[in-house]
């Protein structure tokens, strides 16, 4: 009878322990994939208020973003133009692991440009992207492990620059908001 009592302790201890991880690696993601969904928002929105190209480049090893708002629409951060990052959250890092893909692609970043060796997206003086395309992130620990739950994708339409964000928790894609 001790025996049983002390083998329900011990789950009971266990579960206690790995549920708050579980929890905390899924808000890791989804505060990954608002960062990134709102970091292209305000680049769009800089590019219609400035009325010239906004750039966001990807800068994986660094997991961050820069935004270059382009006043000369010439694809060269020059003088006088405003540069500024956007880190993604501790604990979260651009990749897929083996997620499946979604139509965007299986590349990390899928945008087909770049400014200098980093992926680029632009956003031109009409909100519309340079392209369709999209990045996927996870956190750390599940990219270490291969939790394919922690995977989000953050997409965007070529035609109005409106983002998008996906989950991969259940393993099927499902648009988040």
């Amino acid at each position: 009878m001790i025996e049983l009592l002390i083998v329900i302790v011990i789950i009971g201890l266990m579960t206690a322990i790995a549920l708050p991880r579980s929890s905390i690696s899924t808000y890791q993601a989804n505060t990954g994939a608002q960062v990134v969904s709102s970091t292209l928002s305000y680049a769009q929105r800089q590019a219609i208020s400035r009325q010239a190209d906004t750039r966001v480049a990807f800068d994986l090893p660094n997991k961050r973003m820069r935004i270059h708002e382009d006043r000369d629409n010439d694809n060269v951060i020059d003088a006088g133009e405003r540069v500024t990052f956007a880190n993604l959250p501790e604990g979260v890092t651009f990749g897929r692991g083996t997620a499946a893909p979604r139509a965007i692609g299986g590349e990390v970043v899928t945008f087909t440009r770049a400014q200098g060796i980093l992926p680029v997206l632009i956003f031109r003086r009409d909100g519309t992207a340079s392209e369709e395309g999209g990045v996927y992130i996870t956190t750390i620990a599940g990219l270490a492990v291969d939790r394919t739950a922690d995977v989000r994708a953050v997409e965007i339409s070529r035609a109005t620059g409106r983002s998008t964000w996906f989950s991969f928790g259940t393993g099927v894609w499902k648009e988040r908001q």
